[in-house]
């Protein structure tokens, strides 16, 4: 490849003034034959301009001090780019960075003498005007300089004066600028398409890649760009642009810029255009999180000044986060009635015009990622006919219909039928093949953190964040249910308690004299009552029983104490013994940041989010230091959280969870389900030493799930999926017995409580009503908003 020309530094001039008359006047002959009127009463009018206008040319401190409009990028721990926020998309990169390749292709077809001319380049206007008087057209002939004193300083309309001053503006910026800096600052400010400001932003945007990884033809492609962004957008108008770009790629072999054989190359290439959304969907509610954090610190100028912010999300982990929780929830979705077509639109009965007609019904359905919304074309029994809205058609027939095979029928209710026109969704399956589905109503959330650290490794705040931005990790108030036991078995623990020692699971009845309210009779979710039991049996089974009655022996007020230390709110678990069966409200990301207490042996760590902010430059406005917790952190003894990790590991090898080390082929895993009253939640909350997650599903509007829907059903399942993943490349860990706790028979128990014996067996205490029930059942009352701001949270 030929290197362009770049002609020795230019001497300095005798006289600034008479260099710019000079060239000014050369520059005004030219663009008067732009005017179409004589020669010499244009060059007398324009230096008549000229003299008047020239003390008025503005200071150029925009371009001396260039700051262009950079907009907040946050990336994953890896540098993966997660998401940008602010109304230009532009990557600033100096100079000496930029291809040769891409900087030869905008030289070959904006301003080849670019290194030859003093910012107007006269035999270029001469040029244009003679092929404007010889064909009535017009030509261009502004310079790279011209552009950019028009974009900083100018207005678009197509005048003489106009033009003048814009010459003028072009000869003062090549006296105060170095032709480097110039061409620096059109390649980073010009605007390309696509909300792309520079060509380093267009690269990302049209082809994924970064500027040294373009090829002559991507550099071609990019370099059409300027003249019209509309007209020679490659995915709106390919057959325009790529013609521009043949055309380009020609002229850079004819400037020298490129051998012949570079050339044919380039000419060959079929070029691959980016197709994932320009924001990373399976980050939105992550990304959301770290933006409204930095705007709270630096406000607007968040949006122009590049800041770059880094997290300490794991992006592989995100990806698998995001797509288990869909499956989950879509899964859950398709065992549900078809509630029947998203809407109706009316189809015309003429051919031409019913594409038109359909992409205009879908343009404001978006896509949901897989979920593809269509329009049915035809209904038979058995079959339908539906049209997407590239234009493609589907037929469903079969196991492809079977969800929505109460809509088919020609009395079917007007709500759920399918008719001519009705919008709904579509999907492949594994194999490939389209079915009838439906968007889920119910949502989720999963978050995972380290805990050692409380970095946050993944988080999905709900199915869709372009249809639902409420983030169901930090801002759902939700009752926890069974996955709440495990902080009462805590307090039972530390009061004497061993894994060994047996409580009664026979039937409770509190009446309305020991209530003072309602008679209470709860119930164990699998219907039976296992009588004496021990509590790694009775935590394995999720015994309801054996749960109340430890609350009651430990104390309802001690043990709204006790679930502080595991950074839950006193106040959000109210004084009645239904706390025993979750009845409170918590948070997903409580819930995880509480079990890591149990995941690292004790201590109490905010979870964090944000790793590193540095501006543009690289320069470091903030650093988070993540390490391992000291003992100022801890909250509960050693000892305490490893009889409960034993305890823990019961559930997944024999209990509600017991399906997880079967498919994930590892012992080291430790957690519980949890199903509230009447199915309105579902959870597991799960660790390995080194991650802690946490799933719930659940409607918005609390309403069952269905009789059969349980947290080892419905949570267990997407909790798997995505620890598949984050455990992937882990060994597997086992806890070390600390200090104070010694084996008895297999069984982990406190030393003094060896030594007395232990606590054997519990009955039920003579006054119930010592622990008063509510007049109703507990439940969210107040906002995430109302309680605390996710800067709080993340500070």
């Amino acid at each position: 490849m030929t290197e362009p020309h770049h002609p020795p530094a230019r001497a300095p001039s005798v006289s600034w003034a008479r260099r710019l008359t000079r060239l000014f006047i050369r520059s005004l002959l030219a663009v008067s034959g732009l005017a179409l009127g004589g020669v010499l009463a244009a060059a007398i009018v324009g230096a008549f301009v000229f003299a008047l206008t020239f003390p008025k040319l503005p200071e150029l401190d925009a371009l001396t001090d260039y700051q262009p409009r950079l907009p907040l990028r946050v990336f994953a721990a890896d540098g993966t780019l997660l998401g940008e926020f602010g109304e230009e998309r532009r990557t600033f990169v100096p100079v000496s960075a930029i291809p040769k390749d891409m900087i030869n292709a905008v030289l070959a077809i904006e301003d080849a003498r670019f290194y030859e001319h003093h910012g107007v380049d006269y035999i270029g206007l001469l040029r244009a005007a003679l092929a404007q008087l010889e064909s009535a057209g017009s030509q261009g002939a502004s310079t790279i300089t011209m552009q950019v004193a028009r974009n900083f300083f100018l207005s678009t309309e197509k005048t003489l004066s106009r033009k003048l001053f814009e010459v003028m503006l072009s000869l003062k910026i090549e006296h105060e600028l170095s032709k480097e800096r110039i061409l620096e600052i059109y390649m980073n400010q010009i605007y390309l398409g696509q909300r792309a400001y520079g060509f380093a932003a267009a690269a990302e945007v049209y082809f994924g890649k970064r500027l040294g990884e373009l090829s002559v033809a991507e550099c071609a492609m990019l370099a059409g760009l300027p003249k019209a962004p509309s007209a020679y957008n490659p995915i709106v108008n390919p057959k325009r642009a790529v013609v521009r770009q043949r055309y380009i790629i020609e002229r850079m072999h004819d400037q020298g810029f490129i051998t012949p054989e570079q050339r044919d190359t380039a000419l060959a290439q079929t070029l691959k255009y980016r197709t994932t959304p320009d924001r990373h969907a399976q980050a939105d509610y992550v990304t959301e999180m770290a933006r409204q954090t930095v705007h709270a610190s630096f406000g607007g100028e968040a949006y122009t000044r590049g800041l770059n912010v880094t997290l300490t999300i794991d992006a592989a982990e995100q990806q698998a986060a995001y797509k288990a929780l869909r499956k989950g929830l879509l899964d859950y979705e398709a065992r549900q009635a078809f509630r029947g077509p998203e809407a109706h639109v009316e189809l015309p009965e003429n051919a031409n015009a019913l594409d038109p007609r359909i992409a205009e019904a879908l343009s404001d359905r978006p896509e949901g990622d897989e979920l593809r919304p269509a329009v049915v074309l035809t209904v038979e029994p058995r079959r339908l006919t539906l049209a997407l809205q590239n234009g493609e058609s589907v037929t469903l027939a079969g196991d492809a219909l079977k969800f929505a095979a109460a809509g088919l029928h020609p009395k079917a209710d007007p709500k759920v039928q399918l008719r001519r026109g009705s919008i709904v969704r579509v999907m492949r399956n594994a194999k490939g093949e389209w079915r009838m589905i439906q968007m889920p109503e119910v949502e989720g959330a999963l978050v995972s953190l380290d805990p050692q650290t409380g970095e946050l490794k993944a988080l999905v705040g709900g199915f869709d964040f372009s249809r639902n931005k409420f983030n169901h990790v930090t801002q759902a108030w939700r009752q926890p249910g069974s996955s709440f036991k495990p902080f009462i078995y805590s307090a039972a623990i530390e009061k004497g308690f061993n894994p060994s020692s047996v409580v009664d699971d026979s039937p409770l009845f509190f009446d309305a004299g020991s209530t003072g309210s309602q008679p209470w009779e709860p119930k164990n979710y699998d219907g039976t009552f296992d009588g004496p039991i021990t509590l790694r049996r009775a935590l394995a089974k999720s015994k309801n029983m054996v749960s109340i009655r430890l609350l009651m022996s430990v104390g309802v007020e001690n043990a709204r104490d006790w679930v502080t230390r595991f950074g839950f709110d006193r106040d959000k678990h109210d004084p009645y013994l239904t706390m025993a069966l979750g009845s409170g409200s918590v948070t997903p990301l409580q819930v995880a940041s509480a079990y890591g207490v149990f995941a690292n042996g004790g201590y109490l760590v905010r979870p964090g989010l944000i790793s590193r902010i540095a501006d543009n430059r690289g320069k470091v406005l903030y650093q988070a230091r993540f390490q391992a917790p000291d003992e100022a952190q801890r909250t509960l003894p050693a000892r305490n959280a490893f009889v409960m990790n034993t305890l823990l590991q019961e559930v997944t090898r024999a209990g509600t969870a017991a399906k997880a080390p079967v498919q994930l082929k590892r012992t080291d895993l430790y957690g519980k389900t949890g199903t509230t009253n009447d199915a309105m939640d579902a959870w597991f909350a799960g660790f390995q030493p080194s991650r802690v997650a946490v799933v719930w599903i659940g409607f918005d509007t609390p309403k069952k799930l269905g009789d059969r829907e349980t947290g080892g059903g419905l949570a267990l399942p997407v909790w798997i999926d995505y620890m598949g993943v984050a455990l992937r490349q882990q060994p597997v860990m086992e806890y070390t017995p600390p200090e104070g706790i010694t084996s008895v028979n297999g069984e982990w128990l406190y030393v003094e409580s060896a030594q007395e014996g232990g606590v054997n067996r519990l009955s039920l205490p003579a006054s119930p009503a010592s622990a008063p029930l509510p007049a109703e059942p507990a439940g969210p009352r107040t906002t995430e908003a109302e309680r605390r701001s996710i800067l709080e949270l993340f500070r």
